[in-house]
């Protein structure tokens, strides 16, 4: 099992590989991607808002009315490595929405107010 030193660890790393211009290694990607959203998860509990990151991880967070079935109606998806850059305040929620980096849909869906959800 993992600790929270771990998991710190992967983001560090997963951050020091960008900052170099390199690909993160796969393991320590997903490590970062798992620890952010949990910490997510934790700033902003609830389950109106499913927030995916393929292929590492989805969860439900924010407070608001439950969704039980189907396709939810506040949906936020991203890639592993916009996910990082945003749950660690390197770009901004905005930024990566006009660049086209996260879709969201939905009343709920916009997190900013949660972000970042882990200081570098």
């Amino acid at each position: 099992m993992s600790s929270k030193h771990d998991k710190s660890a992967a983001v560090v790393a997963v951050l020091d590989a960008l900052a170099a211009g390199a690909p993160p290694p796969n393991t320590e990607l997903r490590d970062a991607v798992r620890a952010l959203l949990a910490g997510l998860a934790g700033r902003a509990p609830g389950r109106s808002v499913e927030v995916r990151v393929p292929p590492y991880g989805a969860i439900q967070c924010v407070a608001g009315p439950r969704h039980t079935r189907g396709t939810p109606p506040n949906v936020v998806e991203t890639d592993p490595v916009t996910w990082v850059l945003l749950a660690t305040g390197q770009i901004g929620w905005g930024t990566a929405q006009q660049n086209g980096r996260i879709t969201a849909s939905g009343p709920r869906s916009d997190l900013s107010p949660y972000l970042p959800v882990w200081d570098v």
